[in-house]
């Protein structure tokens, strides 16, 4: 994606699609996050990334519901909006992604597994096509891993959001 924020911060391009998306960080019970890898259909020259769960909000939808919603399409994990509780991060970023300029604002939610088995059998038909695997990450290996991951300081979002209060709301099992 260097080349696409180099043309973005560039002023190039100057006109954008507003989205709003909800995340999720799905820690299982070793402390291990859930990212899937995939890659820019309309760019796939661009290379691969690391990336959560999630999408971007239907009408009418909460980022809580999105965050529901988006887990069970992409894992085959259906937790409640009270399971996700609030927010524990919230960002704006802006990207290309299958030849749409996206502003996003995004929030993100903290879900504790003891463990899951990832089912992908809800991926959209843009998933299927640009998503090739999933993996879970220590944020020891976030930190010190030369592949690229979105957010770019997700290793410190999910050190803090594990040190929060929302590691209170207790464990979920699975």
């Amino acid at each position: 994606m260097g080349v696409v924020v180099g043309v973005w911060q560039s002023g190039a391009v100057t006109v954008y699609t507003p989205r709003r998306a909800a995340r999720v960080l799905l820690v299982d019970g070793r402390g291990r996050l859930l990212l899937f890898r995939g890659f820019d259909p309309a760019r796939p020259e661009g290379g691969r990334w690391w990336f959560t769960p999630g999408g971007g909000l239907d009408p009418g939808e909460t980022y809580a519901e999105c965050a529901a919603r988006e887990l069970a399409e992409e894992t085959g994990l259906r937790l409640t909006v009270a399971e996700l509780g609030e927010p524990v991060h919230a960002d704006v970023t802006e990207f290309a992604f299958d030849g749409v300029w996206y502003r996003q604002e995004q929030q993100f939610f903290l879900a504790r597994v003891a463990a899951h088995e990832v089912d992908t059998a809800g991926f959209s038909e843009v998933e299927r096509g640009s998503v090739d695997g999933h993996r879970w990450w220590s944020v020891q290996e976030l930190a010190t891993t030369g592949e690229r991951y979105y957010p770019t300081d997700l290793a410190a979002v999910l050190a803090e959001a594990l040190a929060g209060p929302a590691q209170q709301k207790g464990g979920l099992a699975c």
